[in-house]
């Protein structure tokens, strides 16, 4: 069941991309990470495969071993994976979000220390923005950094950080006083997984996925003055510019949101071509029971979304890539809203359309239903999305 779209915004080599992508996830599968993740394990056999095929990188500067490409490729990569049944979560943190912010903002030492790894999977890192207090408001962050001598000293909580047990360091998402204002403003620091002071608990979740979830503690977690992401020695190299730290952080967030869209049309277009395969074959009366319409147009309604959403992120990839940071925004979020959407809607007419079938273990669709609900939530809940359209596009006035 082919998805591949024929749009101005692929070119031959994005489905040249998509074919080598849908190949690879199709040797894993779905059964694959169903049985590591009820083992315990991580998929730490298709990373590595797909890091050695250069997919990992893909958007990452070829000067530090990466494919040259932009999160266009990227999310290809996420979508062909999650379309077989495979995806890999880590993909939206480590190489979207953590190697476009280095990649944009690092240090040249820290372009060095990091995006090769990055791009070839042997590095992984985590993202720490959520807090039990203040979700995504970076206005609201309480976790604060302070320079003490020439180093830096963190402290506060983060929650619901994904894979912080696997990766290399967490970027860590703080405020610290500007310089020329004494205002609290957005920071990002590297955080060892090993740093003293830095704990982690995990959080018990119904979700069955390799990648688990956790809390943060970070109590007077001290880092060297270069940990802070494009800073230095200085006090002064903080600010940068009046929107330094708020221009990092987005610059990690849109590409977050672009890539749980391609998450969540791969899960989609997995659910789907499983009811339509069992739709074409499963026979109760004379015909198989897709011919009849009250089977057939809900799974053609959940194509026609999902196919929609992928235009929507198909848009935000290209305007983030061509540099178009406030349109991305934008669209970004409307891609994640759509493909939220979409992937419940197929999900649940997949498992309805299986009836019983649809929550067997044997079928493999029943965990999805849980799992199609976190595009919806993370990284930021559908009726913030709707906030952000009202108040940014429509020029409505905000009730917050």
């Amino acid at each position: 069941m082919s998805h591949a779209p024929s749009t101005a915004l692929e070119t031959p080599e994005h489905h040249a991309l998509r074919a080598a992508v849908a190949a690879l996830g199709k040797r894993y599968g779905r059964e694959y990470l169903t049985r590591i993740a009820t083992e315990g394990r991580h998929p730490d056999e298709l990373w590595a495969e797909a890091a050695k095929l250069g997919y990992l990188g893909v958007n990452l500067p070829e000067e530090y071993g990466g494919g040259g490409g932009g999160i266009a490729e990227l999310s290809i990569v996420l979508e062909e994976l999650g379309a077989a049944g495979s995806p890999l979560l880590m993909m939206v943190v480590s190489p979207a979000i953590c190697g476009t912010v280095i990649a944009r903002f690092g240090t040249e030492a820290q372009k060095r220390a990091w995006l090769p790894g990055l791009a070839d999977g042997s590095r992984t890192m985590a993202f720490g923005i959520t807090e039990p207090d203040a979700g995504s408001n970076s206005h609201r962050i309480t976790t604060t950094a302070r320079r003490d001598g020439d180093d830096w000293v963190l402290t506060g909580r983060k929650v619901f950080i994904s894979g912080v047990d696997i990766a290399d360091a967490t970027l860590i998402v703080g405020r610290t006083e500007d310089a020329r204002t004494g205002r609290l403003k957005p920071c990002l620091f590297i955080v060892p997984r090993d740093a003293p002071g830095f704990v982690r608990s995990p959080i018990a979740m119904e979700l069955q996925a390799a990648e688990k979830q956790f809390e943060l503690v970070l109590d007077d977690v001290r880092l060297p003055a270069d940990a802070l992401v494009g800073g230095g020695a200085s006090h002064d190299d903080v600010v940068g510019g009046e929107d330094a730290g708020l221009l990092q952080l987005f610059a990690g967030l849109n590409p977050e949101r672009i890539m749980t869209a391609a998450f969540a049309i791969g899960m989609g277009r997995y659910a789907l071509a499983r009811a339509v395969d069992y739709a074409k074959t499963r026979q109760v009366w004379k015909e198989p029971i897709g011919a009849h319409q009250a089977v057939a147009h809900p799974l053609a309604q959940a194509h026609i979304e999902l196919e929609l959403a992928r235009l929507m992120m198909q848009k935000a990839a290209h305007l983030y890539d061509a540099g178009a940071d406030l349109a991305a925004g934008e669209a970004a979020n409307m891609a994640k809203y759509a493909a939220a959407e979409a992937c419940v809607r197929a999900v649940d007419q997949s498992v309805h359309t299986l009836g019983g079938n649809g929550l067997t273990r044997e079928y493999g669709l029943g965990a999805l239903i849980t799992a199609s609900r976190v595009a919806r939530i993370a990284p930021v809940s559908r009726e913030m999305i709707l906030n952000f359209v009202s108040h940014q596009t429509l020029g409505l006035p905000k009730s917050y």
